[in-house]
């Protein structure tokens, strides 16, 4: 049940003798957060007002005149300069509580049209272990597959994997130098992942030798800013000139604390390397290792027979370390068509964007050249080598051949977004101007101290560790045993594991998701498994004790099926309140879908517990002082339960029955 639509539909009708096109004014409905201005409020007299010319409250009370909302609200009370607020009547809610309880989807429409949706997520480079980099595009990929899905629409998720790239060549080098065989086939996933940082620490240790060297320069420029910058402000009269040179000031010493920062960051590097002797041999054995690297992978794309096979045996077991986060975490994919899938359609690519006009050589390399972009978008490199935009262009032509999508999101992170810019200019040249194509671009996990969230070595923290830390907190706060001993019957080990495993692993999913997805956001354990504030533990929690309240009322939840709403009535407003929220479920799933932002539904559980938790305070069940109250109250907890256990479903995330 979607009421906002509802009523957008009965104030166009009230709206069509004011404005031609009344439907960007009825669709000013938003859900109101104080009960004293009703439960919805209606915006569009003031607007209105300002393109007919006439007075906002009188507007709105013409307005009201011409409403029939009658089967749904009490009559609309004008507040304000012209604001509609509409209170539901409880006859309306009680019935449309009764409805949603037997109701599977709980009274959640099917979406019309149904689109045909492919969410491409999570991506990662499979040659390394997955880190906390991959956690929002895999989590926030996730729920919105999910919730589209649920509302109806065809959805195909694609993990378009990293197995074809320079990591392997990383791989294959350091198996080569460094690799012993029979280590590897013991031990693969572990000895591979061993070799891959050894080289790539290798690489950065030699950017961080050449790049360190030009710092001193780029820093003394940076001070001369500073000091130029700190005249200007002296010298600066008038208060527009003292404002622009403050902020010339602020730009310049951020710019010096940047490089220092950089510079601190490849010391850092150099030192690891150098204060270990071996690793220093190995570096000083290997000082081109990075175009050997290079050459190592255009190699495999060659086609190499020695490379190829490498690459064939190392790939399922890299396969095999990123599918078990996976299965930790309670995700799948449709298709796992990674960039080997597309190798061989990359050269007709090029041609076929040569055909139409829109490549052409550049000193060497073919390109694309978009009039909306100032440099170019490389399709083949001089040495023959494609690129990302070029296996990204043969993906989006395989998936309009293959699947024929109403809509493609690619959720990857803001620094991509003047790529999918220039991939999605492409695209409309190429046949796809009817396909919508979404980049859903988000953050970055930051740590407590505002920084990207790594190691002390300054590489990104690996997941699996995470996910393993959040179970271990989740065990001390949720399983500890003053709270344990309180539960009867006791938990068992298996129980207290199977609380600290769901709880953990939700609290990480939750917590991402929490924020909207173009934040960035700062990782604390501690706050992510509170039992207190917006966590997935609180709301874990209000859905056991829904559970609890069912077990010892002595019926299951597909018992409570409805409502006599002739006999039933609210009796304490924290009901009605309760009532409320659930009835908005659904505007809270369309809201993902509008903005591809599961933070809306996030919110929502965590105002819908909110009113749980008021309720449940001041609500007795068990002891109501009638039946036909016990009832209903009944009936709340049972469909509060039902809302949390399926919103959070949505999210990834699973519930328990006791915590």
């Amino acid at each position: 049940m979607h009421l906002p639509n509802q009523f957008s539909v009965r104030f166009a009708e009230a709206l069509q003798s004011f404005v031609d096109d009344p439907s960007p004014f009825a669709s000013m409905i938003r859900s109101t957060n104080d009960p004293k201005f009703g439960d919805y409020q209606a915006n569009c007299a003031m607007p209105l007002s300002k393109e007919i010319g006439k007075n906002p409250r009188e507007l709105a009370s013409e307005i009201v005149e011409k409403l029939d909302l009658d089967a749904l609200c009490e009559p609309p009370e004008i507040a304000g300069p012209g604001f509609i607020n509409l209170r539901l009547k409880d006859s309306f809610l009680l019935q449309s509580l009764s409805d949603m309880l037997s109701d599977p989807r709980c009274l959640v429409a099917l979406a019309e049209p149904k689109r045909k949706v492919i969410v491409d997520f999570s991506s990662p480079n499979v040659a390394k272990p997955m880190h906390v980099g991959h956690i929002r595009s895999t989590v926030i990929g996730d729920a919105i597959a999910r919730t589209l899905a649920f509302l109806g629409h065809d959805v195909i998720t694609d993990n378009h994997l990293g197995d074809w790239g320079t990591q392997f060549g990383i791989i294959i080098y350091g198996y080569k130098h460094f690799g012993d065989a029979d280590q590897v086939d013991k031990n693969p996933v572990t000895e591979l992942a061993t070799l891959y940082r050894l080289v790539n620490q290798l690489i950065e240790y030699r950017k961080a030798k050449r790049t360190v060297e030009q710092i001193p320069t780029q820093l003394t420029e940076a001070e001369s800013e500073v000091a130029a910058a700190e005249q200007a402000l002296q010298a600066a009269g008038d208060p527009k000139a003292k404002k622009q040179a403050k902020k010339s000031l602020a730009s310049a010493k951020k710019k010096v604390e940047s490089l220092q920062s950089q510079a601190n960051s490849l010391r850092q590097k150099i030192e690891a390397v150098e204060a270990d002797a071996e690793l220093l041999a190995q570096a000083e054995a290997h000082p081109n290792v990075e175009n050997a690297v290079l050459q190592e992978t255009v190699k495999l794309h060659q086609g190499d027979s020695e490379n190829i096979a490498l690459w064939t045996k190392f790939l399922p077991h890299c396969k095999d370390e990123i599918n078990r986060i996976y299965n930790r975490l309670n995700i799948s994919f449709d298709h796992t068509l990674g960039e080997s899938f597309y190798h061989s359609m990359l050269e007709p690519v090029v041609e076929d964007l040569e055909k139409r006009g829109l490549a052409r050589d550049s000193e060497g390399a073919v390109c694309v050249f978009l009039d909306e972009f100032d440099a170019p978008m490389i399709v083949r490199k001089k040495d023959g080598a494609f690129l990302y935009a070029t296996t990204d262009i043969a993906t989006l032509k395989y998936r309009l051949e293959e699947f024929n999508p109403d809509e493609i999101l690619y959720v990857v992170d803001s620094r991509q977004s003047e790529h999918f810019d220039k991939l999605f200019a492409v695209a409309r040249k190429i046949g796809m101007e009817n396909v919508k194509m979404v980049h859903v671009n988000f953050g970055t996990v930051l740590g407590e101290n505002g920084k990207p969230l790594k190691t002390r070595s300054g590489t990104l923290i690996g997941l699996e560790g995470l996910l393993d830390d959040a179970v271990n907190r989740a065990r001390e706060v949720v399983c500890n045993p003053e709270r344990i001993e309180k539960i009867d019957p006791p938990m068992d080990d298996a129980e207290r594991e199977q609380v600290a495993q769901v709880v953990g692993h939700g609290a990480i999913k939750y917590a991402d998701l929490s924020h909207h997805r173009t934040s960035d956001y700062s990782f604390s354990l501690d706050k992510m498994v509170a039992l207190e504030g917006n966590t997935s533990a609180y709301v874990q929690y209000a859905y056991a004790r829904t559970q609890g309240i069912l077990r010892k009322a002595g019926v299951a939840d597909s018992d409570v099926t409805s409502i006599d709403a002739a006999i039933a009535g609210f009796t304490h407003p924290a009901e009605r309140a309760l009532a409320v929220k659930l009835l908005r479920f659904e505007e809270a799933l369309v809201a993902v879908h509008q903005d591809y932002a599961p933070n809306a539904l996030v919110d929502y559980l965590y105002e819908t517990a909110k009113a749980y938790a008021v309720f449940n305070d001041n609500c007795h069940v068990l002891k109501a002082e009638s039946e036909a109250i016990a009832s209903l109250r009944l009936a709340l907890v049972a469909l509060t339960g039902r809302i949390i256990r399926r919103s959070l479903s949505l999210l990834g995330i699973d519930v328990v029955a006791r915590m």
